[in-house]
C-alpha cells in the first residue's frame, strides 16, 4: 500500500473575541405589550442612541407631515398600526413561492398573514382572486401585461397627457417599448373619448384595452370599456390605483366584475404601505392567451411568482393586511364620502376664484388645474405652495407644451385632507390660502419664482393653526404639544 500523503494543517489562529450579544428582549409583563410591540420600541431606542442622523430625520419627516397640508392626489396617511405591521420582524423572513408551496423553510408564520392579507382584498373589493406580493402596482401592471401580451402585443389605454400612465404604454416606461402601445385620448370638454376607444380597438385589434388613470377627475365607464374589449376579443385591465378607496366604499363604480383583471396600489387611497394588489371576479376561471389556456387566476400567479418578482416583502404583506381590514369598516366608507364631498367643494370654490378646472370639475378624490391660464408653470406653482406648508404637484394636462418636470398644470386631492377630518368648509380655506399664494408669487421664469414673503409667512402660519386643529391620524402624542418651532437640527 502507499502511504497516504501527509497534509501540513496550520495551527488554529488565536479565536477573536466575540462581540457581546445584545441584551434579550425583556419578556412582556402585566399585558405591557406582545414580544412584536416590545422589539419595535427596542428598535427605536437603539436607532436614537446609535445613529441620532438618521432619528432625527426620521422623526422630523412625523413632524413636517403633521404640519403640512397633504394635497397631493396620489397619497393617502398610513395609521400607527398599518406603519408598524410594516415594521414587523416578518421582514426578516425569507420566502419565495406562495402560502403551503414556499422554496425556504420558516415561513409558517408567513404563510398565515398572505392568506389573511389574500382574504381581506377578496372581500374588500368582491374579488374572486388577489395577489397581494406585487411591490407596486407598477410591477403588478408590469406583471400583468407580460402574462397577457407577447413581446410587440398590442395594447390600447389612456394617453399619458390625458391623465393615463407611465406603465400603460408610455414611451418612457418599458412597457412603451416592450408593446406596441396605441393611446386614446380626452374630447374638447376634457372627458374620455369613448368613439376614439371603439375605432382606435377596431382599427388595431390590441390584446388589451386598459381602463384607468392617474390624473382624470371623472368617473371610468367600465361597462363601456368592457363592451368595447369585447368587440375585438381583447383582455380588459383596470387600473383603480388613484381611486380604490372609492371603488371598495362604493364610491366609484366597481370594475371587479367587469374587468378581465383589476390592479392598484395600496398607498394612494387605502391607507396601506407601498405595495400593489391584482384581483380578479368573476372571470378568475377565464382561460388565457397561452397555448394552455390556463384560467387567469393561475396565471397571475405565475406572473407575479416566478415571472416578474422574486422573494415577497412578508413585513409589506402584514401592513397590506392591515390596512385592507380597515377598509372593510364603516370609517373608512365615511372617510371617502368626505373625499369626494371635499373635492367637489375645494373644485367649486377655486372654480369661484378665477381658476380654470378641467373638465369643470370633479367626480371623484381629484382637482386639476391649467396653471398656464393664470401666467404660471405647474411647477412654479407647487414650489410656491410647498413653501408655505401646502404640498400639491406638477401635471402634464392635454396639449401640453412643457416638459415633464415643468408642466403646465397642477393635480390636487383630498385624500389625506379628509383622513384629517377636514370638510367642505375647510376646503374653502384651503383654496384660500393656496389662492393667496399664487395671487403674492411673481413669475420670473417657468421654474423661478418670487412670492411676498409676508403673504408667506402668513399663510404657514394659518396652514400650521389648520393642522393643530385637524390632525392625522397618527394617534396620540404626535400633535401641536410635540411639533414646536426648533431650529434645524435640535431635538426633544
Amino acid at each position: 500500500m502507499l502511504d497516504a500523503p501527509r497534509v501540513s494543517i496550520p495551527s488554529p489562529s488565536p479565536p477573536v473575541p466575540a462581540a457581546p450579544a445584545p441584551a434579550p428582549l425583556p419578556a412582556p409583563q402585566n399585558g405591557s405589550g406582545s414580544a412584536q410591540a416590545v422589539l419595535l420600541r427596542r428598535g427605536m431606542e437603539l436607532l436614537n442612541g446609535t445613529d441620532p442622523e438618521l432619528a432625527l430625520f426620521l422623526d422630523r419627516e412625523v413632524e413636517r407631515q403633521a404640519m403640512t397640508l397633504a394635497m397631493v392626489a396620489s397619497a393617502s396617511a398610513a395609521g400607527p398600526a398599518v406603519l408598524a405591521a410594516g415594521g414587523a420582524a416578518l421582514s426578516n423572513v425569507t420566502a419565495e413561492g406562495y402560502p403551503g408551496a414556499r422554496y425556504h423553510p420558516g415561513a409558517e408564520r408567513f404563510d398565515a398573514v398572505e392568506r389573511l392579507a389574500v382574504d381581506r382584498a377578496k372581500r374588500a373589493f368582491g374579488a374572486r382572486y388577489a395577489n397581494v406580493q406585487p411591490h407596486s402596482c407598477s410591477s403588478a401592471n408590469q406583471a400583468v401585461l407580460a402574462a397577457l401580451l407577447p413581446p410587440g402585443g398590442v395594447l390600447l389605454a389612456l394617453d399619458l397627457d390625458s391623465g393615463g400612465h407611465l406603465t400603460h404604454g408610455s414611451a418612457a416606461s418599458v412597457t412603451g417599448h416592450h408593446y406596441r402601445a396605441v393611446h386614446y385620448g380626452l374630447d374638447d370638454q376634457g372627458f374620455i373619448d369613448y368613439d376614439q376607444v371603439a375605432e382606435l380597438a377596431l382599427a388595431h385589434r390590441p390584446k388589451v384595452l386598459i381602463a384607468g388613470a392617474s390624473a382624470y377627475p371623472r368617473i371610468l365607464d367600465f361597462a363601456r370599456f368592457r363592451a368595447i374589449a369585447d368587440s375585438v376579443g381583447a383582455y380588459l385591465v383596470a387600473d383603480i390605483s388613484h381611486i380604490a378607496g372609492l371603488v371598495a366604499s362604493g364610491e366609484h363604480p366597481s370594475p371587479i366584475d367587469l374587468a378581465h383583471v383589476t390592479t392598484t396600489s395600496t398607498y394612494k387611497q387605502l391607507g396601506g404601505p407601498r405595495g400593489g394588489l391584482i384581483l380578479i371576479g368573476e372571470e378568475h376561471l377565464t382561460p388565457g392567451p397561452d397555448a394552455r389556456r390556463t384560467p387567469l387566476s393561475r396565471l397571475m400567479q405565475r406572473a407575479v411568482f416566478p415571472q416578474s418578482q422574486g422573494t415577497p416583502s412578508p413585513a409589506s404583506v402584514a401592513a397590506k393586511a392591515h390596512a385592507l381590514k380597515l377598509v372593510a369598516e364603516p370609517a373608512f366608507g365615511d372617510t371617502m364620502r368626505l373625499v369626494r364631498a371635499d373635492a367637489a367643494a375645494l373644485s367649486d370654490a377655486l372654480g369661484e376664484a378665477g381658476y380654470r378646472v378641467l373638465t369643470g370639475g370633479t367626480e371623484n378624490h381629484m382637482v386639476l388645474l391649467d396653471m398656464l391660464d393664470r401666467g404660471m408653470t405647474g411647477v412654479v406653482a407647487e414650489r410656491a405652495l410647498e413653501e408655505c406648508g401646502i404640498l400639491t404637484n406638477r401635471n402634464r394636462i392635454p396639449k401640453d407644451t412643457k416638459a415633464p418636470l415643468v408642466a403646465s398644470g397642477l393635480r390636487l386631492g383630498t385624500n389625506v385632507l379628509a383622513q384629517r377630518g377636514m370638510g367642505p368648509d375647510q376646503m374653502r380655506v384651503c383654496a384660500a390660502l393656496l389662492h393667496d399664494v399664487l395671487s403674492a408669487t411673481t413669475v420670473l421664469g417657468d421654474t423661478e419664482f418670487r412670492t411676498d414673503p409676508v403673504v408667506r409667512d402668513r399663510v404657514t402660519a394659518e396652514v400650521a393653526a389648520l393642522c393643530r386643529t385637524h390632525p392625522l391620524p397618527f394617534g396620540a402624542g404626535v400633535g401641536a404639544a410635540d411639533v414646536s418651532d426648533r431650529e434645524p437640527g435640535e431635538r426633544s
